[in-house]
């Protein structure tokens, strides 16, 4: 039975459950399927390498931080054909996240909102979890996604970064920094000029240092939100050259309701995933692309629900792609659909 026919019989009992219910029961039953080899019958993507930030990506689409964050299910969704994966966010200390419930379909908008508020089992548990997994001892394409704790106060949150930084980078290809979540108190401050300069600063110092101490150069990633116009896009593209960062990802979860007025859950707080920040999710990675040229990589992500989109993600200034919402609507056939989509 084909990947896309299987999804396609499962879906309707996992969207007749909870969000959060669904999510809990699902990744759990993939990492089983997949350590009993019943995912070997999903088609995955012809090879079509890609080397980006120094970083040999053996397909350009990959999976997006959040729907993993404790790194506990990697060999699983390893076995869907994504050509990188990121888990994640993980923050310095074990955090429950927000109130129940804080996920919600909006299937007439193919999105979800979401407010979860990096909800994990802390930094030590997740870099056991990232060791123990098949997929980073053979190799794999692992993008290590930190944050800080909701209880740090903003003026202290390079502190956490950084000790997720020192713990994470020994055991990531890349480390995503998340500045963008907008479920965690004053976090999209970050994104702010003088905030951010400070906080690249201290990072690219902390991965300097890493790297003489691992003698492994780790590039550093910043994830950001798409509610920015475009005197935020020059700022953050001025700021992200001035320290050399690495890659830049594009875009977070939107504040936006637009798409979504009247629907059931549509003016739920969190925020909104899926295809109604796509189009918004473009015009930041092409305002990126026009400030950056071809110095620094962007990895395009936000409402990717068919190949076509991918591709246009590709045409907006990406080098690579990720999914997400995508892949909660469509199913692993998604993947295998946009690598096609990426390579034509």
């Amino acid at each position: 039975m084909s990947d896309k026919l299987l999804y396609a019989l499962a879906r309707p009992l996992l969207f007749s459950l909870d969000a959060e219910t669904a999510h809990n029961l699902t990744l759990p039953a993939l990492r089983r399927a997949a350590s009993l080899g019943l995912t070997r019958a999903c088609s995955k993507p012809a090879p079509d390498p890609r080397t980006v930030m120094g970083i040999v990506f053996p397909n350009p689409v990959g999976l997006a931080a959040g729907l993993d964050k404790d790194g506990a299910y990697i060999d699983g969704l390893a076995a869907l054909g994504f050509g990188f994966i990121e888990v994640g966010t993980v923050t310095p200390r074990a955090q429950p996240g927000n109130a129940k419930p804080r996920m919600f379909r909006l299937p007439a908008a193919n999105a979800i909102i979401n407010r979860m508020g990096f909800n994990n089992g802390g930094v030590d548990a997740f870099v056991a979890n990232v060791q123990r997994s098949r997929y980073y001892q053979e190799g794999g394409v692992l993008g290590l996604n930190i944050g800080k704790n909701a209880d740090t106060p903003i003026e202290r949150a390079a502190d956490d970064y950084l000790a997720c930084l020192e713990k994470v980078y020994p055991y990531a290809t890349y480390v995503t920094v998340n500045i963008s979540s907008p479920n965690t108190k004053n976090l999209r401050q970050l994104q702010g000029a003088s905030e951010l300069d400070a906080l690249l600063s201290q990072l690219k110092d902390a991965q300097s240092r890493l790297a003489d101490r691992h003698k492994r150069y780790v590039p550093i990633t910043l994830k950001i939100a798409p509610d920015i116009d475009g005197d935020q896009i020059r700022e953050i593209a001025g700021a992200l050259l001035r320290h050399k960062i690495d890659g830049v990802i594009a875009t977070n979860t939107t504040l936006s309701r637009t798409a979504v007025q009247g629907m059931p859950h549509g003016e739920e707080a969190g925020g909104l995933s899926g295809a109604p920040v796509f189009e918004l999710s473009n015009a930041v990675v092409a305002g990126l692309k026009r400030e950056l040229g071809d110095a620094i990589p962007i990895i395009g992500v936000g409402g990717i629900m068919k190949g076509e989109d991918a591709r246009a993600k590709m045409d907006a200034g990406a080098q690579l792609v990720q999914l997400y919402s995508g892949l909660i609507y469509r199913g692993p056939a998604l993947v295998r659909e946009c690598a096609s989509a990426i390579r034509r």
